[in-house]
């Protein structure tokens, strides 16, 4: 059968092209840069300048070498000892002399490079934005924002033409699913292509953004970001109490559009804003995500690496910088000293580590229930302390008089039996004493329990507002301290020096994170808004401007549209940081609206949609596929936030993770129907489900998800007991549901899991399939529709998105 297939591989990865910037002179950040950082700065950079080449800075690359003559002569390629050396057919004076020769584009690009002057301009995104005008365009018709006369300016200069707007029905589902994860029911989607207002596309723009599960879907790519997980990862892999109310966090605050500056702020200085709340202290739930080793072999040591991955994640997430390659020496590419990622460390000197193993609450529990609350127990606690020391100490002193056997017993889990003679061995006055506080304290016990309960959210509860100074460390070695280091702002920046206040008598934390969360969410900085309005790009058009979205340093992918980028960002200011509105201004784009169809002058031109002349497909991530069978199968929970779920799992399954039998209570099957966002997240444990559709690993940031297609996610779509189980109940649904048998059945099965009229052809293999199963393999034709939904749910087309 052509139709019902398991799941396979339905386009390759594609040369990156250059035929776009052949008709221009190259960048030398854009073009040039990437090509000697990745094969020359190791011999020839900031670190070594073996025989006497430095191809980092200009001024290197034109001053005499050892041979006595410059490398680079800028405006003569030809007579530049450069491309004599890249380009010569000798092994033994070939450059670079390990790995593969430089291509034949790469050395045409460093001629160009140097006939037209050999520039070092400076790297992009380290210097401030422009302020850039959308482009007048020859087609005037096309554009619908400001969006598309970029995207149109750079496809008419190559001769290309933006493919045909896709239709309706394409449309729906591909907003539905970028705004929400979740496909159209049949009826939203009839209530849409029904819709002849001229603004039914809009209408319907609003409409997702407008929904809670808007919030659902978006948090999930912050989530990826932040490294979020509910466990501490290492042998135990134990869980994070209330981890759970972070990811609730962020789903709200996307829901409520918060401005994203003051997200941002939240996250790294919710308990030293003006206002200080129960939100913004479960926002610092940030600084708690990250693995922990409850015990470490080095303290000191693990502590530095608590701090190294707050720093880490930090300067990719929002700044798209790989600052942490500085921990144990000058960055290698960028210009990032050793000196400024402790200086970024001492910002954050005042986080304490997430706890010990003997007390892994006070420095990660806050008590959010309010101050009344909070001090009623607090009341109780002090009080019960102070009875449970009295009674104690009578018990000793009545144990002290007992035999050396009951003594000893009263040191292990026997001591309650021993307490039970404590009487005999008491005075009398003494006992009277005991019997009334203990009574005392039942009493306190009883009226502690009678509270109102105490809730608590994951957050920076216990910090150290007078941290020691923070000190370079030797190649990273905790034991091996350099030279002092003040908070700072990373030197490439030239921003003036922070300005610090003094902890005052009785604070709880040092100040100094709300200098850091104010100076990266300033509206001048270079780089926070161009990396997450490049982010919102790449989760709408299935890449970013810079595809390496975690790395708008030197070594990362240059933007295709560097004046598109800078305009977003300034949009994205400008409109109060809110990202709704710049979701819908996306969107409603006509770059956005093409259909994905290829055209093979393009495909020749520009493989890899550079220049975004049609919309590329994607397949669904790991929590839409989950998130989808659900919604077919008619079992989708929608309700909102939460403690997280446990979905079943195979015994196999559980014994791989690091303590099998703990930490999985397996919620029940109509519980567990929640949306994929809701599942426990377990370091040692990702449900199959997930694990096979490509769930990102969970101790470092992820900037955009591998896609794979290999045996494990077919293997998993056709037998895992997840998918079995919905199969059947997607085809309980469809015999409830469809009006006949047979054909009707067939129909309704593949409208409603496609999304789309089902054609003729596919209604003959379905109703083939069903028929052969019972006559040649003697299924029951129950059992033998459940198969045909099961292979529904294993099409191509169900897994991808146009």
């Amino acid at each position: 059968m052509r139709v019902l297939l398991p799941l396979i591989a339905i386009y390759a990865l594609a040369a990156p092209a250059a035929a776009q910037h052949a008709a221009q002179a190259p960048s030398f950040a854009r073009d040039v840069q990437p090509i000697l950082a990745a094969r020359c700065y190791a011999c020839h950079g900031p670190d070594q300048q073996q025989s006497g080449l430095a191809l980092h800075s200009r001024a290197g690359a034109l001053a005499e070498a050892d041979t006595g003559t410059p490398a680079v002569t800028p405006g003569d390629a030809a007579g530049s000892e450069l491309v004599r050396r890249i380009a010569s057919s000798e092994a033994w004076e070939r450059m670079p002399p390990e790995g593969e020769p430089l291509t034949a584009t790469q050395i045409e690009t460093l001629r160009a490079w140097i006939d037209a002057g050999a520039g070092y301009e400076p790297h992009w995104a380290f210097v401030e934005r422009g302020d850039p005008r959308p482009p007048e365009t020859t087609d005037q018709r096309w554009a619908r924002n400001g969006i598309d006369r970029f995207v149109l300016a750079r496809l008419e200069a190559a001769g290309l033409r933006p493919a045909a707007e896709a239709d309706n029905r394409t449309l729906a589902r591909r907003l539905y699913y970028d705004l929400t994860g979740l496909p159209p029911t049949p009826q939203q989607l009839e209530a849409f292509l029904h819709d002849d207002r001229p603004d039914a596309y809009e209408r319907l723009v609003d409409k997702l953004l407008d929904s809670p599960h808007y919030g659902e879907r978006w948090a999930r790519h912050w989530l990826d970001l932040v490294r979020y997980a509910e466990t501490n990862s290492f042998e135990r892999d134990g869980a994070k109490p209330g981890a759970w109310k972070y990811r609730d966090y962020v789903i709200r605050s996307l829901n409520d559009d918060k401005p994203y500056d003051r997200f941002i702020r939240e996250q790294l200085a919710g308990d030293e804003l003006d206002e200080v709340t129960p939100e913004t202290m479960t926002a610092t739930g940030y600084y708690r995500l990250g693995a922990w080793d409850d015990e470490p072999a080095d303290p000191e040591q693990s502590l530095a690496d608590e701090l190294d991955n707050i720093v880490s994640t930090t300067s990719q997430a929002v700044l798209g910088l790989t600052v942490g390659c500085a921990r144990c020496h000058d960055h290698k590419i960028d210009p990032v000293p050793q000196t400024d990622y402790y200086g970024l460390v001492a910002f954050m000197a005042d986080v304490t580590t997430y706890g010990v193993r003997s007390d892994q609450t006070t420095n990660n529990q806050w008590a959010a229930s309010g101050e009344r609350v909070n001090r009623q127990h607090a009341q109780a606690q002090r009080r019960l302390a102070q009875l449970e020391r009295r009674v104690h100490d009578l018990e000793q002193r009545g144990i002290a008089e007992m035999p050396a056997a009951d003594q000893r017993r009263s040191e292990t889990h026997e001591r309650p039996e021993v307490l039970k003679k404590l009487k005999d061995f008491l005075p009398k006055g003494d006992w009277q004493r005991y019997e009334g506080l203990v009574a005392e304290r039942d009493a306190v016990v009883r009226e502690r329990a009678g509270l109102p309960k105490q809730e608590f959210v994951l957050a920076l509860a216990k910090c150290d507002p007078r941290p020691d100074v923070t000190h370079v460390m030797l190649r990273g070695n905790a034991h091996a301290l350099g030279d002092p280091v003040e908070p700072c702002f990373p030197e490439l920046f030239g921003d003036d020096p922070p300005r610090l206040p003094t902890a005052a008598e009785g604070a709880r934390t040092a100040g100094r994170r709300r200098v850091l969360a104010d100076w990266i969410t300033a509206p001048e900085n270079r780089l926070t808004p161009r990396v997450i309005a490049n982010r919102v790009w790449q989760h709408h058009f299935g890449r970013g401007i810079v595809r390496s979205s975690n790395n708008f340093g030197q070594l990362g992918t240059p933007p295709t549209h560097p004046e598109l980028l800078d305009w977003l960002a300034n949009w994205l200011v400008d409109n109060d940081w809110r990202l709704k509105p710049l979701h819908r201004l996306m969107v409603t784009s006509s770059s956005y609206r093409m259909s994905s169809q290829a055209d093979d002058a393009a495909l020749a031109a520009d493989p890899q949609n550079d220049l975004f002349w049609r919309f590329d497909m994607r397949r669904l991530s790991a929590e839409e596929i989950r998130d989808t069978v659900l919604q077919v199968s008619g079992q989708l929970d929608g309700a909102l936030y939460g403690p997280s779920i446990y979905p079943r799992l195979s015994r196999e399954v559980l014994a791989t993770q690091s303590q099998p039998g703990n930490g999985w209570p397996t919620t029940p099957d109509a519980q567990a129907a929640r949306r994929s966002i809701y599942i426990h997240v377990k370091r040692s444990l990702i449900p199959p489900e997930l694990a096979a559709f490509d769930f990102p690993e969970t101790d470092t940031s992820c900037e955009a998800r591998f896609v794979t297609t290999q045996p494990a996610q077919a293997l998993n779509l056709l037998h895992s007991g997840f998918v079995q189980r919905q199969a059947g109940l997607f085809a309980q649904r469809v015999k409830k549901k469809a009006r006949g048998e047979g054909r009707e059945l067939v129909v309704y099965a593949l409208e409603l899991a496609l999304g789309r009229p089902a054609d003729e052809e596919t209604i003959a293999d379905g109703l083939e399939l069903i028929e052969t199963s019972q006559s040649r393999h003697g299924l029951s034709p129950d059992a033998a529709f459940e198969q045909f939904c099961l292979l529904v749910l294993n099409l191509n087309e169900f897994v991808y998105l146009d």
